[in-house]
């Protein structure tokens, strides 16, 4: 089977997120450098080349005639599905970056502060913490360019700290707590990127894994996960894919071969010629084929998560839970261009082991619509009430223990877990969109680093405690940095301020590893859910 590369902006607002996910979602086969062979196309091809070449010799203004080609690969390409894709050099190196297990960089984590980019971590070991980049530290030039209070955005930033392996770039900081500013010149390295981000012991006997995409290295990293909760005394495993956009579908095949036994279907494809049709089965023994999993999706999890989910739900092999996956079933083979750009050009449909197509519907040529379906099931009620989804009956199925599935387009979970609308105040957006709740807790981490770094994991969650004070500086910050205060927004979300602040704490001393255990608990309703589900669990591995 081929690999797919899927990815996905992730945030938390379920509108903002809903206006560019179906953009940002890849699946697509083996990377090959070789171009189809023009048949049936060479008479428009012939029309088009006369048409560029009489704007070149003959428009009554100078042109950019690669900009003309671009522009016209884009316009015919929203004529057909919505997931074909062109992709431009410049675009595509960085466009699977995540995926790739590394990237070339600085090695910081960064976030952009009242127009200034602020350092949240330097990786350790990495280039920027070997050369004396700190946390807190403000950046206010790169190679001689001014980079603060010029609303620069995150690919701005990427764009000029991002580079080749060896290369060197020279930035001026403001480390926390001085005035004067120093130059650092930092020799770009590889950084390593992970896609497990957080393994821990979420009960007695009950393992959690989150995945946020399906790179490279994922497999390894999952079966080291694995591993290591199993010498934990694992007996179960909550697998946490919300928000999970996607990946290299050689990934997520070995990640579903590990979890399902025998010579079980994980997923097909069928396109249009039979090269392009196949069927993946379950060849090797996995560690955690018969214990009993839970796995959680949203409206975010998409293309490969989709995969696991369906090829693990139709095996009866685990409990789905949590609402209705983005429906993203359909493949890519990518195509490199000459010019070093690349066509992500959809050739086939996938399927789950029963027949389901993943692929939710759409109308050729109207992709506007498309890529607000997340929106119009938001207003619709479905993140909040199962009974607002409706199946046709003719796309009903049923797994091999005779539990009732059905296609048209997502996952649907075994457990349905509404939307918690207490995470969507206005309030509390607010102060995460205006960054005030990051700049309060790296503040608060830069003034206690050291009473922080003294306790373990399991005494900061035991102990540290986000107290009435603490909130009423938060409540300052915001309104500093316009945020009205709502009382009643602020007495629904409260709980959940109140962990996110203690999360982000926790990630600045431990990373995600410190983050979910701490988040989860309060403000992970599919999560919490799943805690109380052993039961079914431990019943439908009975039956596998």
């Amino acid at each position: 089977m081929p690999d797919i590369n899927n990815s996905t902006k992730q945030i938390r607002l379920p509108l903002l997120l809903a206006l560019t996910l179906a953009g940002g979602i890849f699946i697509g086969t083996a990377f090959t450098g070789s171009r189809p062979i023009v048949r049936g196309a060479s008479k428009g091809v012939v029309k088009f080349r006369e048409v560029l070449s009489s704007i070149d010799e003959n428009y009554v203004d100078s042109v950019n005639t690669n900009a003309l080609v671009d522009i016209a690969i884009r316009n015919m390409l929203q004529e057909l599905d919505p997931h074909t894709a062109y992709i431009s050099a410049k675009e595509l190196e960085r466009s699977n970056m995540h995926l790739k297990g590394g990237y070339d960089g600085i090695g910081v984590q960064f976030d952009i502060i009242r127009d200034t980019i602020v350092v949240v971590k330097a990786i350790a070991g990495g280039p920027s913490e070997r050369a004396g980049v700190r946390a807190g530290d403000k950046i206010i030039k790169v190679n001689d360019e001014v980079v603060a209070g010029i609303a620069i955005g995150n690919k701005g930033v990427t764009d000029r700290l991002l580079g080749e392996k060896g290369s060197k770039v020279t930035i001026t900081v403001i480390h926390y707590g001085a005035s004067e500013p120093q130059e650092i010149t930092i020799t770009r390295g590889k950084i390593p990127q992970k896609t497990v981000v957080a393994a821990y012991m979420a009960a007695p006997a009950t393992g959690y894994i989150k995945l946020v995409s399906f790179g490279a290295n994922s497999y390894d990293e999952f079966k080291e996960a694995l591993e290591k909760l199993l010498g934990q005394g694992m007996e179960r495993l909550i697998f946490d894919l919300q928000g999970n956009g996607g990946g290299y579908m050689a990934a997520a095949e070995r990640i579903a071969d590990e979890l399902i036994g025998g010579d079980r279907v994980i997923v097909s494809q069928k396109g249009k010629t039979p090269k392009y049709t196949s069927v993946v089965k379950a060849k090797r023994q996995g560690i955690f084929e018969e214990q009993p999993v839970i796995v959680l999706i949203d409206e975010y999890s998409a293309s490969a998560s989709e995969i696991v989910a369906g090829a693990l739900q139709d095996n009866d092999r685990a409990l789905i839970v949590g609402r209705r996956s983005y429906g993203k079933g359909l493949v890519q083979m990518p195509i490199r261009l000459i010019d070093g750009s690349e066509l992500r050009l959809t050739i086939a449909r996938y399927y789950t082991p029963s027949g389901r197509s993943i692929q939710k519907p759409y109308v050729k040529g109207e992709n506007a619509s498309y890529a607000h379906d997340l929106v119009q099931r938001y207003e619709h009620g479905e993140f909040y009430y199962q009974d607002s989804i409706h199946f046709n009956d003719s796309l009903k199925y049923t797994t091999p223990k005779g539990r009732v599935v059905y296609g048209g387009g997502g996952i649907m979970p075994d457990k349905f877990v509404p939307y918690d609308s207490t995470l969507n105040t206005d309030y509390y957006n607010a102060l995460i969109t205006s960054r005030t709740l990051r700049e309060f807790t790296l503040t608060y981490y830069l003034q206690h680093r050291q009473e922080l770094e003294d306790y373990t994991l399991e005494e900061y969650i035991a102990q540290f405690n986000v107290d009435q004070r603490l909130l009423a500086q938060v409540r300052a910050l915001g309104e500093r940095q316009g945020v009205t205060f709502r009382e009643e927004d602020f007495r629904e979300s409260k709980k959940h301020i109140m962990a996110y602040i203690k999360a982000e704490i926790a990630r600045s001393v431990w990373d995600d590893a410190g983050f979910y255990p701490v988040y989860n608990a309060v403000s992970n309703p599919g999560y919490i859910e799943a805690l109380n589900l052993g039961d079914e669990a431990r019943a439908l591995a009975g039956t596998y």
